[in-house]
Order: C-alpha cells, then sequence, then structure tokens
C-alpha cells in the first residue's frame, strides 16, 4: 500500500495503481494534456472512498510506502485504462510520404522537392 498525497489530502491506495497514477500524470503533462481518473481509495479516517483525480500540467501528487495491513482497494479497471491510455501515448501512427496518397483528401499529395516550400 501507498499513501498518495494529492493537494492537502492523502489516500491509501495499492502500490500499482498509485505507480501507474504518478506515471501517467508524468505522460499527461509531457504530452500537454489532461485527464480524470476515480481511483477506489481509503480517506485517512479509514473509510473506503472513491477518489477522483484531475492530472495534467500544474498538478502536484507523491506517492510514499506505507506499513499498512489494510487490504489493498480493487483498481484493476482503472490500472488497465491508464496503462492503456499510456500505451496509446507512446505507440503512435505515423503516415508514410508513400502511405499519403491512401488517405481521404490527399489524392493530388505532391511531395516539395524544394525544402524551403
Amino acid at each position: 500500500m501507498k499513501h498518495i498525497t494529492f493537494g492537502d489530502k492523502s489516500l491509501l491506495v495499492g502500490d500499482e495503481v498509485a505507480d501507474t497514477l504518478l506515471d501517467y500524470a508524468a505522460l499527461l503533462t509531457r504530452e500537454a494534456s489532461g485527464d480524470t481518473v476515480q481511483v477506489a481509495a481509503i480517506s485517512s479516517d479509514g473509510d473506503a472512498v472513491t477518489a477522483s483525480f484531475l492530472l495534467g500540467s500544474g498538478v502536484s501528487m507523491m506517492a510514499e510506502t506505507t506499513h499498512s495491513d489494510l487490504p489493498e482497494p480493487e483498481n484493476a479497471e482503472i490500472v488497465k485504462y491508464m496503462k492503456e491510455a499510456m500505451m496509446r501515448a507512446l505507440v503512435r501512427p505515423t503516415v508514410m510520404p508513400a502511405d499519403i496518397d491512401d488517405l481521404p483528401g490527399f489524392d493530388d499529395y505532391q511531395p516539395s522537392s524544394d525544402p524551403a516550400e
């Protein structure tokens, strides 16, 4: 389990969701993008809660280890969502000039031989 500190709140979450949340937030910041995610957590008073995180540029978040014996809240679906979103962002399809004529609206594409154009 890890403490996630977000603003003035600290919540307990499982290790995998804490690490994925930080990785996803870092990627969104690099991409100048943002997202919201809902994470099952344990509040500072021990209640099971759902925390909504706004992730993006300018957001500060920290994860720290804990010695808690509490069972980790279930977050498999949101971890899967964040990992898939990171994979999509990291693996972008590219269009090669030879393939551009296959795209709608590029029937008359002629690459310029002059780099200044």
